[in-house]
């Protein structure tokens, strides 16, 4: 294990997607716990959208995180040493253990204990934010019912790769966008999508509109922008859409303008909401659950993009951003 505790660190406000050159690497003394807290020793870290929200001094839903700190981050570790009381040392936990190699963290840093029958990887995205994000905002929000049409933006992503499969298993017809060929191919075969299109290359509008000639039942959005207000146009009377992310949008700062979307809100009665995944904890058991018997079962599948070592992590947010990432993207430290 490490002699010393190498950490990513926020060196600047990023303006949009957190570039390489916005974070600095530092090293310190591996910490010890105090009373009331844990030693955590990272083996993957995660990479995911959200983290360019943390980042930023834009409006969000956290605090941004501080410059010259550790870049926020959930992660897969193991407890080294445990002064907590609940906690004991050997267990594998997943929480808020940031972009370094060990962390310090009261217990209420863990998210979940890495106990199901799933590679230990796959806490950090099949069972964590990214599957309980699409099995909630999809479950909760979406609420397809068999029969229904599902369409769904960056559907080979590490959401939505399992959105498309989650809406199979519950009888609904799974229809996907993505900017990549490849990931086509991904969403056809091995993400249970009944049809998908590259959004750069196919005039996608037309094919949703041929697919689903009765409209789109619920829309799972993770870009906003240009494709949500050609969606919201081929939306069925009464259909939910999920807003889970606005990856397209390059800048709040100033807040960008577009389509007025008020009467297809209003004409096609839709009911469009807003998910952040940490509004829903009390679901997290449920869902890691019936994720993971599904994968047991066979019915669900996923895929990991794992880069090896600390030093890959200035540039992940932006290569995620850039669509380079086949599958979950982690950093193999341990």
């Amino acid at each position: 294990m490490p002699a010393s505790n190498r950490r990513i660190l926020l060196a600047r406000r990023p303006a949009g997607i957190p570039q390489p050159e916005d974070f600095a690497i530092d090293e310190e003394a591996v910490p010890e716990p105090g009373p009331g807290t844990v030693l955590v020793r990272n083996i993957y870290l995660s990479v995911d959208p959200a983290q360019r929200g943390w980042a930023s001094a834009e409006a969000n839903y956290a605090q941004p995180v501080p410059l010259g700190g550790p870049m926020r981050a959930l992660a897969v570790g193991r407890v080294l040493r445990s002064r907590a009381e609940g906690v004991q040392e050997g267990e594998f936990v997943y929480g808020w253990f940031g972009w370094q190699d060990y962390a310090v963290v009261e217990p209420k840093a863990i998210v979940h204990r890495a106990t199901e029958p799933v590679p230990l990887s796959a806490h950090a995205g099949l069972l964590g934010i990214n599957g309980l994000t699409a099995y909630i905002a999809l479950t909760a929000l979406g609420r397809p019912v068999a029969g229904d049409s599902v369409l769904v933006s960056t559907a080979g992503g590490a959401v939505g790769a399992l959105v498309g499969q989650i809406a199979r298993n519950l009888g609904a017809r799974p229809l996907g966008l993505t900017g990549d060929d490849a990931k086509v191919d991904l969403c056809r075969s091995r993400y249970g999508y009944a049809e998908a299109w590259n959004y750069r290359t196919t005039d996608w509008d037309a094919r949703v509109a041929e697919t689903a000639p009765d409209g789109v039942n619920v829309y799972f959005d993770n870009v906003g922008g240009a494709i949500l207000d050609t969606a919201l146009r081929r939306m069925a009377a009464a259909g939910r859409v999920v807003q889970c992310g606005t990856a397209s949008i390059a800048s709040w700062n100033p807040l960008p303008s577009g389509p007025r979307n008020e009467r297809e809100i209003l004409t096609r009665r839709l009911v469009w909401s807003g998910f952040v995944v940490f509004d829903h904890v009390p679901r997290f058991a449920e869902a890691r659950q019936t994720l993971a018997g599904w994968y047991e079962e066979g019915r669900l599948t996923y895929d990991e993009d794992i880069a090896e070592g600390i030093a890959q992590a200035p540039g992940a947010i932006k290569a995620l951003y850039a669509g380079e990432n086949r599958g979950k993207k982690l950093i193999y430290v341990g």
